[in-house]
């Protein structure tokens, strides 16, 4: 049974080279099915949006000269919900780049596309544990990332063992420091054997 998350995908850039790569890179990312579609022009993003509903967009923002995003927005309403990313293969204005959901680099790796692909377009267990997490308490998820920091665990060596995206597993961290108010290993450490998380045998090499 294929439980992949299935997504639409445009990717709009006038390099074959950018488009084709960029196509390649995201049907090699686990746990998604994605579907890539390359256009080449604004007129033919603008076919494909009066005909079809994607799931997201990556789209070069110097497409055909220059990417006019809240236009495009305003004349394709029906697409509302949907993600822009922003393709980066030079400098751009980072106020410009503020219309966008997210951003890749074409200098990203497949572990940094994936997290941020995930982080977007994430699954409704995730979206669960991100309504869980405005608790006052930690989630049971939460207690589980604090173990695994005082542990002297890395965020990815986190997100392999909880089977989750590095995106998710830094929401959590960021998530834990706001309710606890607590921003230091040091400080977590104390927590978790207070708090019986941990025994000082997990940690007793760390102090």
């Amino acid at each position: 049974m294929n439980n992949k998350l299935s997504l639409k995908i445009v990717v709009a850039d006038t390099s074959v080279i950018i488009r084709s790569g960029v196509s390649a890179v995201l049907k090699r990312i686990p746990n998604l099915d994605v579907h890539p579609v390359e256009v080449t022009s604004t007129e033919a993003l603008g076919n494909y949006a009066n005909l079809h509903r994607p799931d997201m967009v990556i789209i070069n923002p110097a497409f055909d000269g220059w990417f006019n995003l809240p236009a495009f927005k305003g004349q394709h309403p029906r697409l509302e919900g949907v993600k822009y990313v922003a393709l980066l293969s030079s400098v751009t204005n980072n106020n410009v780049l503020k219309e966008y959901d997210e951003r890749f680099s074409i200098c990203d790796d497949l572990d940094i596309i994936a997290a941020k692909l995930n982080g977007l377009m994430r699954t409704d267990e995730e979206s669960d544990e991100e309504k869980e997490s405005e608790a006052d308490t930690l989630s049971q998820r939460e207690k589980e990332i604090v173990t695994c920091i005082v542990k002297g665990m890395t965020n990815k060596a986190i997100a392999e063992q909880l089977f989750l995206s590095i995106h998710t597993v830094i929401t959590h961290r960021r998530n834990i420091a706001r309710k606890l108010q607590i921003h230091s290993s040091a400080g977590l450490t104390i927590y978790a054997i207070v708090n019986k998380l941990v025994e000082l045998s997990d940690i007793k090499e760390k102090l």
